[in-house]
């Protein structure tokens, strides 16, 4: 039987493949969003600041970020599907931790923590073995398509879920949901869920590597962070942070010239399409992030809006991304995944420009939805070509390196998302809220364009994937 037997089935059993998949990646980015609403309620109930519950969200992303290389890298010694169910695992402990937390430290631990490394390692065993079972074009842009859109939806879809929750039962009853679906993914998944690889258990792991890339993510965020406060110190993390990533790099090529296997193969940065591809991946997230944070916030903060009328208004994103993400097969039979991320980051940029006319001429609580609807259909036209850009770019072989790859630098710039409207937020860097908010706004505009950029250089017809190099 082939690797891929068991994934040329009757269209029935594929779909039932994807369900535990495309929940894990719903569940993943639920977490990263849905605290956004509950940023007052948790903050009165736990008695610290607004500012202590955001650091708590961005952690959560780092953490996500900065482990998901060494989480994608594990999977090909110990199998994708056990990694999956470890990830499971140790993401419902922390979300049950979460919901019982007696104060931010406990909830740090709980859910920055606990749902940061669960998360790491169950993400890239669902893109890997999403391109290993998914072999043919239509079948793995609509296996991707599910799932970008459950992730999308998840992250859009976190404000109205987490504040519907919040408003009728308590912030804590979020965390409880999350611990029941994640038991749902693992029953799903045991039943459905077969890997077509066997594991290694000899491959050797660069732990080295994975700290030495970790603290380098960790560093530039965190300088990132502390922008506010002291430039110094932020000049300091990002160049500690650059310099061990350099470090890192050479690191990993004094193993390959010594004929070791490193985390990454730098031959994974020699393909220039994948590298537009990550850069776009990193810039979709970091823009959607932003713009979830930078709303709710505005909402709650601003207008004074609860945690339901928060997640009501932010439902307009959600729809709009729902249903680009939902036609990503039939898009992609019948444009270039170029097109459509092009597309995507045209219409993202036009819905933030919409979304700042609207609200600077009308108090109306519809000012809100064209904007939204906007920036929710053009990130989800564009989640599923780069992703299949990314993964399709490389053979078998560097499938468990890639995905990590790719997944840490989509994560990575979730928690920059974050990280920079937050520090626009507060730094005093306008006398007036409004302005302040409308700043971190065309910040992300912005960025955006940046991603446009690199979209406009992506080749209109991808190179054949690359197989592996000894470096």
């Amino acid at each position: 039987m082939t690797p891929h037997a068991s994934a040329e089935g009757t269209s029935s059993a594929l779909r039932r493949v994807l369900i535990p998949l495309a929940l894990a990646q719903f569940i993943c980015s639920f977490a990263g969003s849905n605290m956004n609403v509950m940023i007052n309620d948790i903050s009165h109930d736990l008695d610290t600041t607004v500012e202590n519950v955001q650091l708590t969200i961005t952690i959560f992303l780092l953490v996500m970020a900065a482990l998901m290389i060494p989480g994608g890298k594990l999977t090909d010694r110990y199998g994708r599907k056990r990694c999956l169910t470890v990830g499971l695992a140790v993401y419902g402990v922390g979300a049950l931790l979460s919901a019982a937390a007696p104060g931010l430290g406990v909830l740090i631990i709980g859910n920055s923590i606990l749902e940061g490394v669960g998360t790491a390692l169950l993400i890239p065993p669902v893109y890997i073995l999403t391109t290993l079972l998914f072999t043919s074009v239509s079948s793995r842009a609509r296996a991707f398509g599910a799932i970008s859109a459950a992730g999308g939806v998840g992250a859009a879809a976190g404000p109205l879920i987490g504040g519907l929750i919040t408003s009728a039962i308590s912030w804590r009853a979020a965390f409880v949901f999350q611990a029941m679906v994640i038991v749902v993914i693992i029953v799903l998944s045991r039943r459905y869920l077969r890997d077509p690889l066997p594991a290694d258990p000899t491959r050797p792991f660069d732990t080295t590597g994975a700290v030495l890339s970790a603290i380098g993510l960790i560093l530039v965020v965190m300088g990132i962070l502390v922008a506010d406060d002291n430039i110094w110190l932020t000049l300091g993390l990002i160049v500690a942070g650059a310099l061990v990533l350099a470090w890192f790099f050479a690191s990993v090529r004094a193993k390959e010239r010594a004929g070791q296997e490193p985390l990454l193969s730098t031959g994974l940065f020699r393909n220039r399409t994948s590298n537009l591809g990550m850069v776009t991946q990193n810039i979709q997230w970091l823009v959607l992030m932003g713009v979830s944070f930078v709303v709710s916030a505005y909402l709650q903060v601003v207008r004074g809006y609860n945690a339901v009328q928060t997640g009501v208004i932010f439902t307009a994103a959600t729809v709009g991304l729902l249903l680009s993400s939902l036609t990503a097969e039939r898009l992609a039979k019948r444009y270039a995944q170029r097109t459509l991320i092009l597309a995507g980051f045209v219409g993202t940029i036009a819905g933030i420009v919409v979304f700042l006319a609207m609200i600077a001429v009308s108090k109306s609580i519809w000012a809100f939805v064209p904007g939204l609807f906007l920036i929710g259909l053009g990130i989800g036209a564009m989640l599923t070509p780069s992703v299949n850009i990314v993964q399709s770019s490389f053979s078998e072989g560097l499938q468990g390196e890639i995905s990590g790859l790719s997944r840490s630098v989509s994560n990575l710039g979730s928690s920059l998302g974050a990280a920079i409207a937050g520090t626009i937020l507060v730094a005093g860097l306008t006398k007036t809220p409004e302005r302040a908010y409308a700043l971190a706004m065309i910040t992300l505009a912005v960025i955006g364009i940046a991603g446009l950029v690199a979209a406009v250089k992506l080749p209109s017809t991808p190179p054949a994937p690359a197989a592996a190099e000894p470096g």
